[in-house]
């Protein structure tokens, strides 16, 4: 924002092309009493689940594009942010599309990119295992901790990467 004689810039409004509440249908007075929202939320979700195994394969998928195209590049912080974004994104996604295990994965390898970036040192092999045990965890459903497989997985992960991460966050 800058400021002159006149006063601050105030900047540009935008209209929106589409009016919502012109798309809302409008609800009954008895109806508006008995309504949930939140169940209404969840038998939402629950309509949506029949597609969350398609959406974990393309996040995974995109993972993985992400990590091949990283390791072929320099080894800068830029090379990297592809991969720690869509790590990032299935950190966010992956608990809603029934994959905590991989969220805790994908949380892992955020941090351990973050700690690279700092340290100017990407250790490829840690890195790609991140990705590999996410590939596995969705190719085998290992979706939380009754999977004993996937939770050693994420397990030694977070080991091997305890000392990069630490030493980032400056313990």
């Amino acid at each position: 924002m800058s400021t002159s004689d006149k006063g601050p810039d105030v900047g540009q409004r935008i209209k929106p092309p589409v009016d919502l509440a012109q798309k809302a249908r409008p609800m009954t007075f008895g109806r508006a009493q008995t309504f949930d929202p939140v169940r209404a939320a969840e038998q939402a979700l629950e309509a949506l689940s029949v597609q969350f195994s398609d959406w974990i394969e393309n996040e995974r998928v995109t993972l993985t594009n992400a990590w091949h195209l990283a390791r072929e590049r320099a080894q800068t912080p830029e090379s990297y942010a592809d991969l720690y974004r869509h790590a990032h994104d299935l950190k966010g996604q992956a608990a809603t599309l029934g994959y905590p295990l991989v969220g805790r994965v994908a949380d892992n390898l955020t941090q351990l990119i973050e700690a690279c970036n700092a340290a100017g040192q990407y250790p490829k092999a840690l890195i790609g295992q991140h990705v590999d045990a996410i590939y596995a965890m969705v190719k085998e459903e290992a979706k939380d901790e009754t999977s004993p497989i996937g939770l050693m997985l994420a397990e030694r992960l977070e080991d091997a990467s305890r000392p990069l991460i630490e030493a980032h966050q400056g313990r």
